[in-house]
């Protein structure tokens, strides 16, 4: 009989032994000791969703600062390339910086839609929820041409005040969003119905759009040259960066308009190589920027 059988019972009890052996390792654990344990726990399978966090002031300086510049200061890190190309702003006022909130959609099938939460449950209503002004939502799309969302859906953001929306498929009610007054970037319009091609699958992960990452708490930037992604982990560092460049750049401007002449003498530079001695550092001295307060000269780098 089971019950009686030796070797199911020392099963049994090695099982439990263990069970309770691990639950009085962890109880006895610190808390700080108890989370470490946990993360790398988790990490052996999957990595966190969120790479950092992004202070409101931190937001603002980032949404300060052009898009092209945001590029070129990820592109002088190493960085691998982080602007959306298939997110286009859906009117010409459209411009938006906020924190990600991510929702990915997966292809249409039977079990998917019957497993997924159904009405408010849905992922990306959990997704829209999460938004305020200082999030843009981010919807991954399973094409261009497929849509995620429109009138109806979308009226919740615009109660919500939400900073944006960055997709890399489609819009459908286009008026209409643009009348909603909420920043939107998206790859194009579309009459078509989303559900008929994709179902949104889950709120908040890691996610591809357009072959960039996006991680829950990145900031997404977005002007009428693109939308980009500045990973919260390096935030800071890109804000110094791109920072610094823009002030070059209206520097190098300002002097040519005032003498006219070819920009090669002073243009294009790369962060963290100015000679002192070049043209474009004389420039700079002139203006009081030097590698003493400034990462942009050659020995200066700090990244």
């Amino acid at each position: 009989h089971p019950a009686t059988d030796p070797k199911r019972q020392f099963g049994l009890s090695t099982m439990l032994s263990s069970t309770f052996r691990r639950a009085f390792m962890t109880a006895s654990l610190t808390p700080a000791k108890s989370a470490g344990l946990s993360t790398a726990r988790r990490t052996l399978a999957q990595g966190p969703a969120a790479g950092g966090h992004i202070s409101d002031e931190l937001l603002e300086k980032l949404g300060s600062l052009s898009t092209q510049a945001l590029v070129d200061g990820l592109w002088v890190m190493g960085w691998p390339s982080a602007q959306i190309d298939g997110a286009r702003p859906l009117h010409p006022s459209h411009r938006c910086v906020g924190r990600a909130v991510t929702l990915n959609f997966v292809p249409a099938r039977p079990d998917i839609a019957q497993d997924k939460p159904a009405g408010g449950e849905s992922p990306e209503y959990e997704a829209f929820e999460k938004c305020g002004p200082k999030e843009v939502l981010v919807m991954s799309s399973v094409g261009p041409w497929e849509s995620v969302g429109g009138d109806i859906k979308f009226l919740r953001l615009k109660q919500r005040e939400i900073g944006g929306l960055v997709t890399d498929g489609s819009v459908r009610d286009t008026d209409e969003i643009i009348n909603y007054g909420f920043p939107c970037f998206s790859y194009s319009t579309t009459a078509r119905q989303g559900p008929a091609a994709m179902q949104p699958w889950e709120c908040n992960g890691v996610v591809s759009v357009s072959g960039v990452t996006v991680r829950p708490g990145d900031a997404i930037v977005g002007d009428q040259d693109g939308v980009v992604v500045v990973p919260a982990k390096v935030a800071e560092k890109v804000y110094s960066i791109a920072h610094g460049r823009e002030q070059i750049e209206e520097i190098v401007k300002e002097e040519l308009m005032k003498n006219p002449g070819p920009p090669g003498k002073f243009y294009p530079f790369m962060s963290g190589k100015i000679k002192v001695d070049s043209p474009l550092g004389q420039l700079l001295a002139s203006k009081g920027i030097t590698p003493e307060n400034s990462n942009q000269f050659e020995g200066s780098a700090d990244w």
